[in-house]
């Protein structure tokens, strides 16, 4: 009996040694990870190459330094890093700009990733000679646009803010549609076969539910939000809305991603934007943008890390004709639905389509999908390897010439006057929300009358001093005639807000039973001409 207490004893205290070592190696290679990231950080800085190029160069050079091999897990980017990622960009989208760009965003999300998705598979299948099944698989993993690299690049170099919410729109949609796709062509696999009437049901059904999932949880994150009132509480709700919205959605058959969008958008723009204070929502905002850089610093880190560049070296060729076949497809994709979206909506400009294009990099979740390929599918490693290079050279190259590219096409100019007015809107609107906070201390009790009077007055002065001087900017640019379009563009952005919140409000009330249909169809009519008048900003 003593006998078998030692044994079990020794095994226990075997067991804990060998969790202790693995916590260790894992400690380990983390902090060099940190360190690596940091390096990088200032490195590509000062070097000016994109942030992300420079990550994935060094997971390539430290493989051999690390004391444990590290992996990037299919289950742990979808179920972890993918949910943090679009509900990060979600909670920060503005939904009115969503709203007014919405058509093109449409396009680009729903057809257009069904139809790079389908050239893409046709061109590999001849191409390369693969299976349908296979050449299926790639084609959506290859369609699947990573846009970190590019928002990136748009905060170094000034593009147009409605060609920025498409890029960010895109990205936000097509990943929920690229993973429905992919779970219809895992389902042709299993099953053998399925009509194209049944697999757009079930597309349809699995995006609409993925909504009507995104709108309850992030709807109830608000109610939840407003009775906690405490910025750290509503940092782990986010993050478990975030999370349980995905996970709820793949429990319901659904699509996960299109939920953690929605929830994102609902929350961001009303339990944030609306009711939350300043202190708060700075709170909020800054969690999930630390939470977003740090989840792609070990996404893109692990991408280097996981690319052999000895299979990469042997399969070079097919490599790069996979990219310059998914590059096709995606061409083939944004022209001709973009050349369309002129007959009912604002034409796009046509160096804004090159953005669209040229911005087709690959990142973590064509890697993560490619993983996630059944098991035992003929030609499974085979897609593997392409994919893991088609990423890398997608990286490197797309990613470190795009800085370049959008410089060339020059996209954006802001004149002096604009300069100085968008000085002025930042002190304004500074001014302005602390007006409102010390609106809200004094309601509280925190800040006595005779210093909230003294406080708010030294703002007021401010404001009126800002407005001033943005009035006389304004009719000086009047004088001018509006000759430099980054006047007449800021300018129209205004006005462009203006009637889109005459559009809302007249179609609440045409909802409200307030007024009739032909009159508010007729007034409708009338706003859209002029919309369609604008200037793109």
């Amino acid at each position: 009996m003593h006998w078998l207490v030692g044994q079990w004893t020794l095994a226990q205290g075997s067991a804990a040694e060998t969790v202790s070592g693995d916590l260790e190696g894992f400690a380990t290679t983390l902090i060099i990870l940190l360190l690596v990231a940091t390096v990088v950080a200032l490195v590509t800085r000062r070097l000016r190459v994109p942030y992300v190029t420079g990550l994935v160069l060094a997971g390539l050079a430290i493989t051999e330094l690390l004391p444990e091999r590290v992996g990037l897990d299919s289950g742990l980017v979808l179920n972890l890093f993918l949910p943090i990622l679009i509900f990060e960009a979600a909670i920060n989208t503005d939904i009115s700009r969503l709203r007014s760009t919405i058509k093109p965003i449409a396009l680009l999300a729903g057809p257009g990733i069904l139809l790079a998705s389908a050239i893409t598979a046709g061109l590999l299948k001849l191409g390369l000679n693969l299976d349908w099944i296979p050449a299926l698989f790639a084609g959506v993993i290859l369609a699947i646009t990573d846009t970190v690299s590019v928002i990136a690049v748009f905060k170094e170099v000034a593009v147009p803010s409605r060609l920025s919410t498409i890029v960010e729109g895109e990205s936000l949609f097509n990943d929920g549609v690229a993973l429905v796709l992919f779970s219809l062509i895992a389902s042709v696999y299993s099953a053998g076969s399925i009509t194209v009437l049944d697999g757009l049901q079930e597309l349809f059904v699995v995006i609409i539910g993925g909504t009507f999932v995104g709108f309850g949880l992030g709807y109830l994150s608000v109610e939840l939000s407003r009775q906690s009132d405490d910025a750290l509480s509503d940092i782990l709700l986010t993050v478990a809305v975030a999370l349980g919205a995905f996970q709820a959605g793949q429990f319901l058959g659904v699509s996960g991603a299109v939920a953690v969008v929605v929830a994102g958008l609902v929350f961001g723009n009303i339990g944030v934007a609306r009711d939350a204070s300043a202190s708060t929502k700075i709170t909020i905002l800054s969690f999930w943008e630390y939470a977003g850089f740090g989840v792609n610093t070990f996404i893109f880190l692990l991408i280097g890390l996981e690319v052999d560049l000895t299979t990469l070296w042997r399969t070079l060729p097919a490599v790069l004709m996979a990219v310059v076949i998914y590059q096709a497809g995606r061409a083939l994709s944004v022209y001709p639905l973009l050349a369309l979206l002129r007959l009912f909506d604002r034409p796009i400009p046509l160096r804004w389509q090159h953005v669209l294009f040229l911005g087709n990099v690959k990142g973590s979740l064509s890697m993560a999908l490619a993983l996630s390929i059944p098991l035992g599918m003929p030609g499974r490693e085979n897609i593997i390897a392409l994919v893991f290079g088609s990423v890398l050279v997608s990286l490197v190259g797309q990613g470190s010439s795009l800085p370049w590219l959008v410089k060339r096409l020059k996209l954006s100019t802001v004149s002096s006057i604009s300069q100085q007015a968008e000085e002025l809107q930042v002190k304004l609107i500074a001014s302005k929300a602390a007006q409102d906070e010390l609106d809200s201390l004094l309601k509280s009790g925190i800040l006595p009358k005779a210093i909230y009077e003294e406080m708010r007055a030294a703002y007021q002065a401010r404001i009126a001093s800002s407005e001033r001087r943005l009035r006389d900017l304004y009719n000086q640019r009047q004088a001018q005639s509006f000759n430099d379009v980054g006047d007449r563009t800021k300018l129209d952005a205004i006005r462009r807000r203006l009637l889109l919140a005459e559009k809302g409000a007249v179609n609440d009330a045409l909802r409200k039973r307030i007024l009739s249909e032909d009159l508010v169809q007729t007034y409708i009519k009338e706003l859209n001409e002029q919309l369609l008048k604008l200037e793109d900003d």
